[in-house]
């Protein structure tokens, strides 16, 4: 049987790479601010594609929430209008959502099987109620997006070249 010209690397291998390299130095404040702020952006875009996610969350408004894996952090608030908005440092969430997995590749790989990442949850009950319908219900339009830009069939011509890696990815993934 004749070997294909090149393989993908197994989570394993990747993970003995990601062990030898250096670790990267922190980003300055004002970039981390500014990632931050583009994530609740990008949040809520998706959130207002959904209104029963604003509803849900207007009911909520006024609780933090802390989500965080590793060294990365994020606290968010639910605002009157049913979106979110950045924390400001130092203030004492109502629900905590820590995701235990701490290699990215694990995580990587939990992900492309289509299934949760294990997290530990402490706190505000009916919020991590309202945060679990949300993870399971509210999904993002992303052909929707593109459309705007570049047109209807280019960019679904682009999602389904986007489908089929991911599928393979996702082969090359899944445990036999």
């Amino acid at each position: 049987m004749n070997k294909p010209p090149f393989s993908l690397p197994t989570p394993q291998d990747l993970q003995a790479l990601a062990a030898k390299l250096p670790t990267p130095p922190a980003p300055p404040e004002w970039l981390r601010t500014e990632l931050l702020q583009r994530v609740v952006l990008l949040l809520n875009h998706i959130l207002q594609q959904e209104p029963a996610a604003t509803d849900r969350l207007r009911r909520q408004q006024g609780k933090r929430m802390q989500v965080q894996w590793g060294a990365l952090e994020l606290v968010l608030q639910a605002t009157p209008a049913g979106l979110l908005s950045l924390c400001a440092d130092g203030v004492t969430p109502d629900l905590r959502l820590q995701v235990t997995q701490t290699s990215p590749f694990e995580l990587a790989q939990t992900l492309m099987q289509g299934d949760k990442p294990k997290i530990d949850i402490q706190g505000d009950v009916q919020l991590a109620a309202e945060v679990g319908w949300l993870v399971d219900n509210v999904r993002w339009d992303l052909e929707e997006d593109l459309s705007r830009l570049i047109g209807d069939a280019p960019a679904h011509t682009l999602m389904k070249g986007v489908s089929s890696i991911a599928a393979a990815l996702k082969a090359k993934v899944r445990p036999a």
